[in-house]
């Protein structure tokens, strides 16, 4: 079950968080996200020592935690996509087909003339995709 999708700036900036589970775990989840910055800036800073490739958007499980497992993917413009899921058994091709719908519904929600780049997705048919592509799963 996918529990949580985020979309963080290249400076770090929070773009987009949307949690799919009780308001309780949302606090949890933020800090999962945040945490899991440090280990993208450690991948892409250390490529040999991580064994991904820079030129690999996807950046495979970040870290496993008690509960949850969390996903990476990283664009061409430094900004990184997070899935936090449930599911302890998640293949790696689910993950990159996800991650590959979400990074279309977020090119198209950046190239709305009205979008400020650099600032959060506010956008309702922006957050409508993500959670159709999260239902689409059957994870959620």
């Amino acid at each position: 079950m996918i529990v949580c999708v985020a979309v963080v700036g290249h400076q770090n900036n929070p773009l987009y968080i949307q949690s799919f589970t009780d308001a309780d775990d949302a606090l949890k989840l933020h800090h999962i996200v945040h945490c899991s910055l440090d280990v993208i800036e450690e991948r892409v800073n250390n490529p040999k020592k991580s064994g991904t490739t820079l030129n690999e958007a996807f950046l495979g499980l970040l870290y496993p935690t008690l509960n949850y497992k969390v996903y990476g993917y990283l664009t061409n413009t430094k900004v990184k996509f997070i899935l936090v899921t449930t599911d302890l058994d998640v293949r790696d091709t689910d993950v990159r087909t996800f991650f590959r719908k979400f990074h279309a519904a977020y090119v198209d929600a950046v190239s709305n003339p009205f979008h400020v780049p650099g600032k959060r997705i506010t956008s309702r048919n922006f957050a409508q995709t993500v959670s159709n592509i999260v239902g689409s799963y059957g994870l959620n």
